[in-house]
């Protein structure tokens, strides 16, 4: 009884992975078609000289000097370097600020979703470049009405200043 139970486990085991790596594979298969189809909002590119870590801490200047918090950052260099893989500087910078984000809930519950904003920063051999979505571009399946649309070009004018004062 007890052998059978333990190749019942094994044989149970041995399904549920290869049913992730099927899964897998059909999501990154679906990924790429979405990526090649390039369906998705139009991205925002500040290419720039500055070193990664350099431009990382004028990002952070220009965030708050535009009077923008960080919510969170994603660093999959980081996350690299704990399994003992080394790759390009690679940071995603959330960012927002209660004011918008109680404008936002007010106008649309659903766009919530969307928060915070992204900044995208990755190191490349010629410097670090900037991408981000236009706030308007990710907001634009929620606006219904006027008020986040004006939140969302508000943001707009907020994120290309700080890209503007990041890269200068």
């Amino acid at each position: 009884m007890k052998i059978y139970i333990q190749r019942r486990i094994c044989s149970i085991a041995m399904g549920m992975i290869i049913l992730s790596v099927v899964m897998g594979g059909v999501i990154i298969g679906t990924t790429g078609i979405a990526e090649a189809g390039n369906t998705g909002p139009k991205t925002e590119i500040f290419q720039t000289s500055q070193p990664f870590d350099s431009f990382l801490v004028r990002l952070t200047k220009a965030i708050k000097g535009n009077k923008m918090g960080i919510v969170a950052e994603a660093c999959a260099t980081c996350g690299a370097k704990k399994i003992g893989v080394t790759i390009p500087g690679n940071r995603v910078v959330m960012i927002f600020h209660p004011k918008f984000a109680v404008r936002m809930l007010k106008a649309s519950l659903e766009a919530g979703v969307e928060a915070p904003l992204r900044l995208y920063v990755t190191q490349h051999p010629e410097g670090t470049r900037l991408s981000y979505r236009k706030a308007s571009d990710v907001f634009a399946p929620y606006a219904d009405n006027g008020d986040l649309d004006a939140m969302a070009r508000e943001l707009d004018t907020i994120m290309a200043k700080i890209a503007n004062d990041a890269t200068r």
